[in-house]
């Protein structure tokens, strides 16, 4: 019982200093979220969606300014997502910071595997206080 509450303290723990570590690097200022929608072609594999999902997931490791990432896949019962499955959140304390990402070499390697397995894509900048 001890060992699961040790455990359990630090799970708190840990997601507590994460999220105070978010927060004291953008105070009480804006931040920008950019979001990415995706749709695949019906032609691809398992296998090639999976690799998309894992090089995007690779990027805020590798791009600095990345203040927060979410991923996931639709789950709505509404029926209107037009066929979008895949969302990725980014958080950016500025614009120069989100241009920089976009310029930066990692997230060009993941256009290039991307731009020809996606049928559509939607990308939606906005400023959250």
């Amino acid at each position: 019982m001890f060992r699961f509450v040790a455990m359990a303290c630090v799970v708190t723990l840990t997601a507590w200093f994460s999220l105070q570590t978010v927060a004291a690097q953008i105070g009480d200022k804006p931040v920008l979220k950019h979001i990415v929608l995706y749709k695949f072609k019906d032609s691809l594999t398992q296998e090639q969606v999976d690799e998309v999902i894992k090089t995007f997931n690779a990027l805020p490791s590798k791009i600095p300014g990345i203040l927060d990432y979410e991923a996931g896949t639709n789950v709505s019962k509404e029926g209107k997502s037009e066929g979008l499955t895949h969302s990725f959140v980014l958080t950016f304390k500025n614009m120069e910071d989100l241009d920089a990402y976009i310029a930066h070499p990692a997230h060009q390697a993941y256009v290039d595997i991307v731009k020809t397995r996606r049928e559509k894509v939607v990308v939606f900048d906005y400023w959250v206080k």
